[in-house]
């Protein structure tokens, strides 16, 4: 075990060292990346993920949450979960990523939700929100809101039959009622101060994933992976998948602007997916549930998968 940690610390190291040595480098092209970042972050995602980041918190804060979840036992029954799945699940599917994770990891340090439930709830809640999906990349990036829903359908129903089929090979968590947690006395400040500093964080992730994107692009690190999907779809669609394997919202950005007849397969993928930023953020929340980080990122690559084969019926 120690072997592995310290083959990872290093791993680690030797990534960022790179990173900083072509920034010193090349000090104009990725500052430019960084800022890049920063506007994308505050044309994008910062309008549909702030609202919905203030609302999700007074709602848990509140003890809104709690009350609201108790007479949804039959639907959560389904999964194998206590009621605070389903808040835990609108929480996620109405503001978007990583809303739904900070929502398990709260109801867990609150004791509303098992180990067990934290792991099988962390990935039925890991999702994207409609203002991102269907404004962002649906109307302003590919040009068509109707696009946006075809995607949010199939990212919807490639989460919720994952939830399923785990649900068929598990077992009920130890959690089978929503406990009592604490009212927040200070409801109002502490909801917009952590929403505040989740956006922020949120910008910090998109604007760094950026510029690492573009070092890995440059440096044609994922050269055998594009030269593989250049097999199915145009050069520069293959490129812009690349890039939003580390950074979602650039690539798909990249890809609305490239040729190919995968478009919406790809763009529902990448999403659903959510690149190493998006994963990054969520797993600051989720490792303090409990979840295994190669369990997580391994059923969002089969989730994206299953988006993916979704979408392909729309071409």
């Amino acid at each position: 075990m120690k072997v592995v940690k310290y083959i990872k610390i290093a791993a680690a190291c030797l990534a960022l060292t790179f990173i900083t040595g072509a920034i010193i480098i090349y000090p104009e092209r990725y500052v430019s990346s960084c800022f890049q970042g920063f506007a994308l972050w505050a044309e994008c995602v910062l309008p549909s993920l702030f609202p919905f980041m203030v609302i999700t918190l007074i709602f848990i804060k509140s003890g809104f949450a709690e009350k609201s979840a108790l007479p949804l036992k039959r639907v959560t029954g389904l999964f194998k979960l206590p009621p605070a799945a389903a808040v835990c699940f609108v929480i996620s599917i109405c503001s978007g990523y990583p809303a739904g994770s900070r929502a398990v990891a709260e109801f867990y340090e609150e004791g509303c939700l098992s180990a067990a439930d934290s792991k099988k709830l962390a990935v039925i809640c890991s999702t994207s929100g409609p203002l991102f999906i269907i404004g962002s990349v649906g109307a302003k990036m590919l040009g068509e809101q109707s696009a946006g829903w075809k995607i949010l359908l199939a990212h919807a129903a490639a989460v919720l039959v994952t939830g399923l089929l785990l649900s068929l090979f598990s077992k009920k968590g130890e959690t089978s009622r929503l406990k009592r947690a604490p009212v927040d006395n200070n409801v109002l400040y502490n909801s917009f101060y952590g929403a505040v500093i989740s956006v922020a964080v949120a910008g910090g992730f998109i604007a760094f994933f950026c510029v690492a994107g573009q070092i890995i692009a440059d440096f044609n690190l994922l050269y055998p992976l594009e030269k593989l999907l250049c097999l199915f779809t145009e050069k520069s669609s293959a490129a812009a998948v690349c890039k939003g394997l580390i950074e979602v919202t650039s690539g798909c950005r990249e890809l609305a602007q490239a040729d190919g007849k995968l478009l919406l397969p790809f763009t529902g993928f990448l999403i659903t997916f959510g690149g190493v930023s998006i994963i990054m953020q969520q797993l600051c929340y989720l490792l303090k549930a409990k979840v295994n980080a190669f369990y997580f990122i391994g059923i969002k690559l089969f989730q994206g998968a299953v988006c993916f084969l979704i979408l392909l019926a729309f071409i």
